[in-house]
């Protein structure tokens, strides 16, 4: 007889994460003689979904959304065999009495099932050769996917989702399919075949042409996944590569129900591949590159969800809800951090009730009663109102961190180190300083808990904040007028302008009208990419940083680099005046912009070098921890690290929770916990 499992308020029960079909179960879909063959929800307790189909803890099938699927005699005759593969195989199912996949499609406004079973799955192929968009129904939400050598088809979907320039994934049916499409190492194979099966940022062929141009327009990389559930093994077969991009409208979650598929993705496809079994948490598809010899990931969600991470020592228990760019969710008690799912950025109601659902649902699942919640210090974030109502709500404090002091805490965290004895660079975009203004060039020296701000890049002024993160043009002009530098007509964000548009501009700077102060590093990457002619505009974030790093990482030789200027002062200021002015003076001399890329990420890990030497003078200590969007740029991260080692430094870098904001709750929490205590 099977007992039923007992759970206790507070246990650290651990949730398992949705894992990639084994290879005893895809033998099984594929053989015609077995009662699974092609059966899209065959899974075991080696693989399949679990993460996204949780509904309490502990982990059994009464606590899970296949409570309303009985299992037959011969799936229960499974499930009770400690010697089949499928003893206690919580989400166990089979055509007979599991859920089922059918095709809908739209007419006159209504949509109906057309199609079942295999036969729809097939009808999908049919509809994505023919140039259609269907959104599909997977693990952890729909996709939107369309034939990614379809030019038009491509331009269609973008389109639709209003997704001008942003890369879209593609999914293709194994390695050797991917290594048609892009260069693949060893390592990154590893992490295509893995059982997590993120999307896997890897360089494309030189001379391919299979993918369309669309899918990943002006950039070096191409996001590549394997199938990671029977329902996508059968749909890649025999298929080119797939365009699998989240099913969402632009800035929204993931959407992974039914009926929300149909209202809010209606407009976006042609058609919707269905199923009955119900998603608990919406959980969107990770995403990893490699640098410097190790995955570093870049979205943490389907497959690492929810993650554990061990603190050092026990604490009372804090939820502490991120930034508003990256959103996710940690749950720290006793000794443990709970990460969830990567959620979004805050921009919008949507992903603020998503918020909501994720802490409500670890809260619950863990049975936890948080003593504080922790937030950004950024007084006009969303996710700090949201905490903010979250403790007033509770009667419990409201613990505000401070974004790039978050950043570092989370990396030390990672790595079970103390917030000792370490020096902290933290490169972003944005992040509200201490001050008042916006950091985002910072160097940290740590030490016994305290961080005190050592080091930091020289703030320069980002008129019209928002606007200037659209327009690297605006950027660039801005850093030219504060050092001094004439608008040379022959400087790219200049011809950029109108005439009368910069005549306004030199206005507002001239009177500081409407313009903060900034330090922030991804800022100064957006004014070289400007400067050099890379980018004058973006449609997504980083995109403008994304460029100038794939022409840097494609210059060739010893091409020399700019300077720095360190300025004797507490803290140290990082002078950026000399590496525009050497990088303005290139770009109207006529320099490649790959020599000027290259020349300026040389600069930039020569200066990190420099600064951490001269607080190793200052007894700040031998290791660096290097976090921060920005360094999820791998020729800066590898270049940087490589510089450090030479110096004789020991390095921290993110391996398991991302540089960017998707890592700041853990952070938050391990900081806000020594307040709340």
């Amino acid at each position: 007889m099977i007992l039923e499992s007992l759970s206790l308020p507070g246990t650290a029960t651990s949730l398992p994460a949705d894992v990639a079909t084994c290879d005893d179960c895809l033998a099984e879909i594929r053989d015609p003689g077995n009662h699974r063959y092609r059966y899209p929800f065959t899974n075991c307790t080696n693989c399949g979904p679990r993460f996204t189909m949780i509904t309490g803890l502990p982990y059994d099938r009464p606590q899970t959304t296949m409570r309303g699927f009985a299992m037959c005699p011969q799936c229960a005759a499974e499930y009770s065999d400690p010697a089949d593969r499928r003893f206690h195989a919580q989400p166990n199912a089979c055509p007979t009495c599991g859920p089922a996949v059918w095709l809908a499609v739209r007419a006159a406004g209504k949509n109906g099932a057309v199609a079942s079973g295999d036969a729809a799955v097939r009808a999908v192929q049919d509809l994505l050769r023919s140039g259609k968009i269907v959104a599909i129904k997977g693990v952890g939400g729909f996709h939107l996917a369309c034939d990614a050598t379809n030019v038009r088809a491509v331009g269609l979907l973008r389109s639709r989702k209003q997704r001008v320039g942003k890369p879209l994934a593609v999914m293709v049916r194994d390695v050797t399919a991917a290594r048609a499409i892009a260069e693949i190492d060893e390592q990154e194979r590893r992490l295509l075949e893995g059982r997590e099966r993120p999307i896997v940022l890897v360089r494309k062929r030189a001379a391919e042409a299979v993918v369309s141009a669309e899918v990943s327009p002006g950039n070096d990389f191409l996001g590549v996944m394997l199938p990671y559930s029977p329902l996508h093994h059968l749909l890649c077969e025999e298929m080119p590569p797939i365009v699998m991009t989240s099913g969402n409208l632009s800035e929204e979650p993931i959407v992974h129900e039914n009926d929300a598929a149909i209202q809010r993705l209606g407009s976006l496809v042609d058609a919707f591949l269905m199923h009955d079994r119900p998603i608990e948490v919406a959980c969107d598809d990770s995403v990893v590159r490699c640098a410097a010899g190790a995955s570093m990931p870049i979205r943490r969600s389907r497959g690492y969800a929810s993650m554990s991470i061990g603190l050092r020592e026990a604490g009372p228990a804090v939820l502490a809800v991120g930034g508003e760019l990256k959103a996710a969710v940690c749950l720290a008690h006793h000794d443990q951090a709970i990460m969830s799912q990567h959620i979004g950025d805050m921009g919008n109601l949507e992903t603020l009730d998503a918020l909501d659902r994720t802490a409500a649902h670890l809260m619950q699942l863990f049975r936890v009663e948080p003593a504080a919640v922790a937030a950004d210090m950024h007084p006009g974030y969303l996710s700090t109102g949201w905490a903010r109502r979250f403790a007033t709500d509770r009667g419990i404090p409201l613990v505000q961190v401070q974004h790039h002091e978050a950043h570092v805490a989370s990396l030390l965290a990672e790595h079970g180190r103390p917030l000792d004895e370490m020096i902290g660079v933290c490169f972003d975009g944005t992040g509200y300083g201490h001050d008042g203004t916006i950091w985002g060039g910072e160097f940290f020296a740590v030490s016994r808990g305290l961080f005190r701000r050592a080091a930091h890049i020289a703030v320069f002024p980002l008129p019209g904040a928002d606007a200037s993160i659209r327009h690297p043009w605006r950027v660039a002009l801005a850093v030219l007028h504060a050092a001094g530098l004439a608008w040379n007509s022959r400087l790219a964000p200049v011809r950029a302008a109108a005439e009368l548009d910069l005549r306004v501009f030199k206005r507002q700077l001239d009177a500081t009208l409407n313009c903060a102060q900034t330090s922030s590093m991804g800022r100064l990457f957006d004014a070289v990419a400007a400067l050099a002619g890379v980018k004058q505009s973006i449609t997504y974030e980083a995109e403008a940083a994304m460029h100038l790093e794939a022409l840097a990482a494609g210059a060739a030789g010893d091409l020399g680099g700019y300077a720095f200027a360190l300025e004797d002062a507490e803290p140290i200021r990082v002078g950026w005046q000399p590496v525009v002015q050497a990088v303005a003076a290139d770009a109207i001399e006529g320099m490649p912009p790959a020599v000027i890329a290259a020349r300026f990420h040389a600069a930039v890990a020569r200066m990190i070098v420099d600064v951490c030497t001269r607080l190793r003078a200052q007894r700040a200590g031998e290791t660096v921890g290097l976090t921060g969007g920005v360094f999820q740029n791998a020729l800066l991260m590898q270049m940087t690290i490589e510089e450090l080692h030479r110096a004789g430094f020991e390095v921290l870098v993110h391996q398991r929770v991302p540089a960017n904001d998707g890592g700041l709750a853990l952070g938050q929490a391990v900081l806000a916990r020594g307040w709340a205590g």
